[in-house]
């Protein structure tokens, strides 16, 4: 007997013949003799709508309330999801997140767990029932709900999974797996059988929406296997582990983005400290930087360029323009037309030509580069925003990602 911590997203849970789909799915679960542990989110749209009507009636919108109105939706969802099990014969009962024992710290509207005690959830599986939990959501050391931000039920699940040492986490979507990349742009992707952790962290890092990266992360470092599934088609997905597989023993995948803007600040000193200065008052203004270059200095100056995300840029702009002065740079840019492109592998750590065949591939389709920032298991590039999705077009028919791992070239 397994026991399997199963996540079902909004569109899986988004209308009533759809939760009755996931109540006979989880039966046919139990008749196998598997033990299950629910975690939903919000039906569809809902927590779209939530929001939309927090800003018809409120311009302050405190998060303490705004927590309390969010959560509602899942809290709504876990409820009608026992109730369909119960409808089945099969004994169920709701929880919340603080209910299923999630503590978490009294930040609002992106709240961090702190520790899990889930003996509601392992006391209702040792009575034969399936607990259904309501996900992105705890109570905060002052006692007050919390919300963990989008994405957050996926972080639900994993966490769950942790605590209760599940045989593993079953994240169900509105998709069949991870794919080599996105196969609205390429029809020709290929959805991958297995992929590692540190592969899958770094997709999502940059661009792969689902699953949500703090949930990756946290699999990763309590080694929590994952199953990325379709909620429609129940057909095996995508296995996450912490081994890499052969089949992806060079590039995985290639991802973009283009949610993130370009500033540049030029006229920079070239001397200690000066970057520490500018990096840590972004740091303090709680602007999450991502790619940064820096130039080759020229009569003592430098550029220093980076990128960050575009809902941040109104708050970055006047903390650059208050520095400018004070750090002796001449001025600051921003380009908010930037995408980038991002190759993810394994293998690329030892397999020479991928950064070469990029660049040529990139060149050869006209695309120019921008900025180019590596890992140990990742390339990305940043390219004009319209230009993006053929660098993912182009990338992906140059590494021959449409094809099993064992039939393609070198590079």
């Amino acid at each position: 007997m397994a026991l399997y911590v199963q996540k079902f997203g909004g569109t899986s849970v988004g209308s009533p013949d759809r939760i009755r789909e996931v109540a006979d799915h989880v039966a046919r679960c139990r008749k196998r003799g598997d033990e299950i542990v629910l975690v939903v989110s919000a039906m569809g749209k809902e927590t779209d709508e939530l929001l939309r009507l927090a800003d018809d009636v409120s311009k302050t919108k405190p998060g303490r309330e705004m927590d309390m109105l969010v959560t509602g939706g899942e809290r709504k969802a876990c409820a009608l999801v026992a109730m369909a099990l119960t409808d089945l014969g099969i004994e169920s009962e709701s929880f919340t997140g603080s209910q299923a024992g999630f503590r978490t710290d009294t930040t609002h509207r992106d709240a961090k767990i702190l520790e899990v005690n889930p003996y509601r959830i392992r006391d209702a599986v040792a009575a034969g029932k399936v607990p259904v939990v309501g996900g992105s959501q705890g109570v905060s050391t002052d006692n007050n709900v919390t919300f963990f931000g989008r994405g957050g039920s996926d972080t639900t699940a994993v966490a769950l999974a942790h605590a209760l040492d599940a045989d593993a986490c079953e994240l169900y979507t509105d998709v069949p797996g991870v794919f080599t990349t996105d196969p609205r742009l390429v029809p020709e992707a290929r959805k991958m059988d297995q992929i590692s952790f540190d592969e899958l962290l770094e997709m999502t890092a940059t661009g792969c929406p689902k699953p949500a990266m703090r949930s990756v992360e946290l699999a990763r470092s309590h080694n929590v296997r994952l199953h990325v599934r379709s909620a429609f088609s129940w057909v095996p997905g995508t296995w996450v582990s912490q081994e890499a597989s052969m089949e992806n023993a060079i590039i995985a995948s290639v991802t973009h983005d283009t949610s993130e803007a370009k500033m540049t600040v030029s006229g920079v000193p070239d001397k200690p400290g000066v970057a520490a200065r500018l990096f840590r008052t972004l740091a303090d203004a709680g602007i999450n930087v991502d790619m940064i270059v820096q130039n080759v200095s020229a009569d003592g100056a430098t550029d220093i360029s980076f990128t960050l995300p575009h809902e941040q840029v109104g708050t970055a702009e006047p903390t650059v323009a208050a520095l400018i002065d004070e750090i002796g740079a001449t001025g600051s840019v921003t380009d908010s037309n930037i995408g980038r492109v991002s190759l993810v592998g394994a293998g690329m750590q030892t397999n020479p030509g991928v950064a070469a065949t990029m660049f040529e591939t990139l060149s050869n389709a006209g695309i120019n580069i921008e900025m180019i920032s590596t890992s140990a298991i990742r390339i990305s590039c940043v390219v004009r925003e319209d230009q993006a999705e053929q660098a993912v077009t182009v990338l992906h028919a140059a590494f021959e990602l449409h094809k099993p791992a064992e039939e393609r070239a070198g590079f």
